[in-house]
């Protein structure tokens, strides 16, 4: 899917040349407020500038609600892929997360390999979940 025309990313960060930015759009279809339930989908887009191939082994995401309670997800690529990315190359993807708060954050890194084996930790941009309506404070 090719979100370049749609999404307006608004969290960026680069490291290595690789850059990373992320957008999240509250989902009033996911989320369930009398539950305690409040879902998010974020969109990604990973941009390799860098002269080397690369490719996305692994994510590490910290999530914290507004309680401060911290939940951490490891794993293998991202939605069920771990894609190479050569120079000039773009990776897109969207996903879901939710939290039992009306607001919160994410931040994370991307575990990569590049081309002669060397492991390189790409930061993904601390980004805010916010039910929409909300007054946002950032800290």
């Amino acid at each position: 899917m090719d979100f370049e025309d749609q999404i307006d990313y608004i969290y960026e960060a680069e490291t290595n040349h690789i850059s990373v930015a992320v957008t999240p759009i509250y989902s009033d279809d996911d989320s369930e407020p009398a539950e305690h339930q409040y879902a998010w989908v974020y969109f990604i887009k990973i941009e390799n500038n860098s002269n080397s191939t690369v490719q996305l082994m692994n994510r590490h995401w910290k999530i914290v609600d507004a309680n401060g309670v911290v939940q951490e997800v490891t794993g293998p690529g991202v939605v069920g892929e771990q894609p190479v990315l050569e120079p000039g190359d773009v990776f897109e993807y969207d996903s879901l997360t939710s939290l039992p708060t009306p607001s919160g954050f994410m931040s994370g890194y991307y575990e990569m390999v590049d081309e002669d084996g060397e492991a390189v930790r790409v930061v993904i941009p601390n980004f805010s979940l916010d039910q929409e309506g909300m007054v946002v404070s950032l800290n």
